[in-house]
C-alpha cells in the first residue's frame, strides 16, 4: 500500500479557517495561494461539515481526513455503530452465564472484511484487545491508517485486500464483521441478501468456520422474512432507526445452537441524538400468534409506531403489549383512551377528528395555516391533500389522513403529547 498523500500546512490552515463555509462558494470563489490544495481542502471541509452531525467524535478529533462525498453518505452514523457495540456487549454477558458448547470464545480478536471508511470498525475495536481492517479500496485503506491512532485505536492491522479473499485465508477470529454492498449500481430496490455483494448466504459457512460469531450489516430495504429464511445460522435480528428514519438491518450469526426462524428474537430499536433508546423485541411466532385489536374510531390518543417497528411488521403485537388498539388492520395507526407514554413511537393527543367532507374539513382546520400532514392507509399523496386543504408544513400541530375500521377516510388532528 503506497503511502498517503500528506497535507500541506497551508492547506490545512485554509480548511481551518474555511471548514464552516458554504462548500460550493468556497469553490466558485477559488484560492489565490498557490500552495493550497483546493481540490482536497473542499473535500475534507465538506467531510468534516457531515462529520458534525454524522460523527461527532470524529469532527472533534483534530486533525482526521475524510473521503470523498460517496463513501461518507454509505457510512454507518455514530449512533449505529455505539449501537452494534452494545449488541457485543450483550453477547458476552448472554456467554458468560450460559458459554457456547464445545466452542472457546476469548472475545479478544475481531476482523472486518469491508472496512470501508472504519466507522463501525473503529467503534467496535474497543471491545476487543486487536482489530484488523480490510478494504480493497486503497484510499480508505490509507484513511484509516492515518485516522485510527487519532481516534484511540490501539492493536490494529490494515489489510488492503478483497474481504472475500482475506477470509479464505484468514486465521480464527472471535467476531467477524461485514457490510455487504448492494448489486444493483443504480440505488433500485434491494429485497435478497442475493443481491449483495458479497453474497452472505453462500459464505455463510465459511464465516462460522473462522469465528463463532458474525455480525452481518444490510440494507433496510431487505426482506427481514426473506433473510431470516435464507439463512441458517440466524442467532438474532436488529432493525436499526436513527432519528426517525430506518438505517440498518443487522443479522446475528452463531456456530452454537440458533432458534428455528419464527422463533428468532428481533429488537427493533430507535436511537435518538438526544433521548434514550427506545428497543422492542419480539419474535415472528409471537406476532402471528397475536389476536388483533381494533378501535371503532379513534380515543383521546393517537400514536405512530417508529420506523423500525413500521418495517418489523409487529403490529398486532403492540396492542398486546400495550394497551392501545389499532384504528384499521392496515394503518398501522394506534389510539388509546389514556395516555401511554411509554409507547415506541410517536405520541400525540388528540384535538379532534373528522371525515373527509368539506364542511368537516373546514370546521377542523379552519384555524390553521400550516401543520405537519401525515398520510398513512389512505387514497391520496401527502401533497395532493395539502393542496387540497391549502396548509403549508410546520408547526406544532400535526395531521393524520388515514382509515377507520369501517373504512371512513378521516382526518386527525393533533399535537404532541409527549
Amino acid at each position: 500500500m503506497e503511502e498517503m498523500m500528506t497535507l500541506n500546512e497551508a492547506t490545512l490552515a485554509f480548511i481551518r479557517q474555511h471548514r464552516t463555509e458554504d462548500v460550493r462558494q468556497l469553490a466558485l470563489r477559488g484560492c489565490r495561494q498557490a500552495e493550497v490544495d483546493l481540490r482536497e481542502a473542499l473535500v475534507q471541509i465538506a467531510g468534516w461539515q457531515q462529520a458534525r452531525t454524522k460523527l461527532p467524535d470524529w469532527a472533534a478529533t483534530e486533525g482526521v481526513l475524510y473521503p470523498p462525498h460517496l463513501s461518507m453518505e454509505q457510512c454507518s452514523s455514530q449512533l449505529t455503530a455505539t449501537y452494534k457495540q452494545t449488541i457485543i456487549q450483550r453477547t458476552r454477558q448472554l456467554e458468560d452465564s450460559q458459554p457456547l458448547a464445545g466452542v472457546v470464545v476469548s472475545q479478544s480478536t475481531f476482523a472486518d472484511l469491508t472496512g470501508g471508511l472504519g466507522i463501525d470498525c473503529s467503534y467496535l475495536s474497543h471491545c476487543f484487545a486487536k482489530t484488523t481492517y480490510v478494504e480493497r479500496q486503497e484510499l480508505l485503506c490509507q484513511l484509516a491508517k492515518h485516522n485510527f491512532p487519532l481516534l484511540g485505536m490501539k492493536h490494529f492491522t490494515i489489510c488492503h485486500q478483497d474481504g472475500v479473499e482475506y477470509l479464505q485465508q484468514m486465521e480464527a477470529v472471535d467476531w467477524i464483521y461485514l457490510d455487504p454492498a448492494r448489486r444493483n449500481a443504480h440505488g433500485g430496490k434491494v429485497v435478497a441478501i442475493s443481491d449483495c455483494e458479497p453474497d452472505v448466504q453462500v459464505l455463510e459457512p465459511l464465516l462460522l468456520a473462522k469465528a463463532p460469531h458474525v455480525l452481518v450489516k444490510l440494507s433496510p430495504m431487505l426482506d427481514l422474512t426473506w433473510s431470516l429464511r435464507d439463512l441458517h445460522h440466524v442467532e438474532a435480528a436488529y432493525i436499526i432507526a436513527a432519528d426517525g428514519e430506518c438505517k440498518e438491518l443487522l443479522l446475528q450469526l452463531s456456530r452454537g445452537q440458533v432458534p428455528p426462524a419464527d422463533e428468532i428474537p428481533i429488537t427493533c430499536t430507535h436511537l435518538h441524538s438526544n433521548s434514550p433508546t427506545e428497543e422492542f423485541t419480539f419474535t415472528k411466532r409471537e406476532e402471528q400468534q397475536a389476536p388483533l385489536r381494533v378501535a371503532d374510531e379513534p380515543q383521546n390518543y393517537l400514536y405512530e409506531p417508529h420506523a423500525a417497528l413500521l418495517k418489523s411488521g409487529a403490529y398486532n403485537l403492540l396492542s398486546q403489549r400495550y394497551p392501545v388498539k389499532k384504528l384499521h388492520p392496515n394503518s398501522h395507526l394506534y389510539t388509546s383512551e389514556v395516555a401511554i407514554e411509554d409507547f415506541p413511537g410517536r405520541r400525540f393527543r388528540i384535538i379532534g377528528w373528522s371525515g373527509m367532507g368539506k364542511k368537516e374539513l373546514k370546521a377542523l382546520t379552519t384555524d390553521l395555516k400550516s401543520a405537519n400532514l401525515t398520510v398513512r392507509n389512505f387514497p391520496i399523496s401527502t401533497e395532493a391533500l395539502r393542496k387540497k386543504l391549502k396548509l403549508t408544513e410546520g408547526g406544532p400541530i400535526t395531521l393524520y389522513a388515514t382509515t377507520k375500521r369501517d373504512g371512513e377516510h378521516i382526518l386527525i388532528k393533533g399535537e404532541r403529547s409527549c
